[in-house]
């Protein structure tokens, strides 16, 4: 799933036009999707989690997350969104580029502030929860950008600007308490991007363990050896569940028939997809599109 997908996906809860990019999604996990699966994007990303549980992982650090809690994930940040056990969640989903509050780079807020924030220069939290001590104010800034943008007076606009400086500013003078990452998992890091955004642009494609040795350009033994080191299962059980959770994302949003699908998420034999995607989801994905039409109809 790319970012544009996602976000065509949850267009009409939009509460903001594309000529002011703070776009705000209200999402479900897993009504609407069963989980959104390791990606990373340009944009600034910030998860607000409204209701339930769930888990979340940003740069492989994977934690709990429950009501109250935000996420602050950084332009090119590796990041999922997942069920925890049978919880649901319900979270506010914020994107926004960093053009919506730096015009210049010859500005002195970006070039001493916010442009070291944003590369990671400059060490934030990335989990806010109670436990920290700016936790208040920053969940302040995000209650009163919620009431601005439902209530749209005139020049909210600025006033959201103004919240959002202000939540940098926050991140700004709490830096003493973070910690910065270390370079070689810096490196890993770029180089799993690399990987996974390969997966996630052609996994509707044939992709051989080689071929992926070759972009990485390791062995393909020692490709095998960072993949499994750094994501904690083989790179074949990866690209199976990733086209798996595609799937399942087109049996709710398509029309297209399970055979197609399966052509469509990557798998070339229909009877190994039935059985790979009820060994993951516990039946098959036509009984899951039927579980999910009864879902719907109820709520």
């Amino acid at each position: 799933m790319n970012i544009s997908e996602y976000q065509n996906y949850h267009e009409t809860k939009s509460h903001t036009s594309s000529e002011f990019p703070y776009n705000t999604y209200l999402c479900s996990i897993p009504l609407d999707f069963a989980l959104v699966p390791l990606h990373w994007h340009s944009e600034l990303e910030l998860i607000v989690i409204k209701k339930g549980r769930g888990i979340v992982s940003v740069d492989l650090e994977r934690r709990p997350v429950c009501a109250g809690d935000i996420v602050f994930i950084r332009p090119g940040q590796l990041h999922s969104i997942e069920q925890d056990d049978r919880q649901s969640m319900e979270y506010e989903n914020i994107l926004f580029k960093e053009n919506l509050l730096i015009t210049s780079r010859a500005d002195l807020c970006a070039r001493q502030f916010l442009y070291p924030l944003l590369s990671g220069e400059i060490p934030s939290a990335t989990f806010f929860t109670p436990a920290l001590s700016c936790y208040k104010a920053v969940t302040d800034c995000f209650q009163q950008i919620d009431l601005l943008c439902a209530a749209r007076p005139e020049g909210y606009q600025l006033a959201v600007k103004g919240v959002l400086f202000h939540f940098f500013f926050i991140l700004i003078s709490n830096q003493k308490n973070m910690e910065e990452k270390t370079a070689p998992q810096s490196k890993a890091l770029e180089k799993l991007k690399t990987i996974l955004k390969y997966v996630e642009e052609h996994y509707d494609e044939r992709i051989t363990i080689d071929h992926m040795a070759e972009l990485s350009y390791y062995s393909k033994s020692h490709f095998m050896k960072f993949f499994k080191t750094h994501m904690g299962s083989s790179f074949i059980e990866y690209l199976n569940d990733y086209r798996l959770t595609m799937a399942e994302r087109m049996l709710r949003s398509s029309d297209d028939s399970v055979l197609e699908i399966a052509g469509k998420s990557g798998f070339e034999n229909l009877s190994y997809f039935n059985r790979m995607f009820k060994r993951k989801y516990g039946c098959s994905p036509g009984k899951w599109r039927n579980r999910l039409t009864e879902e719907y109809t109820v709520n």
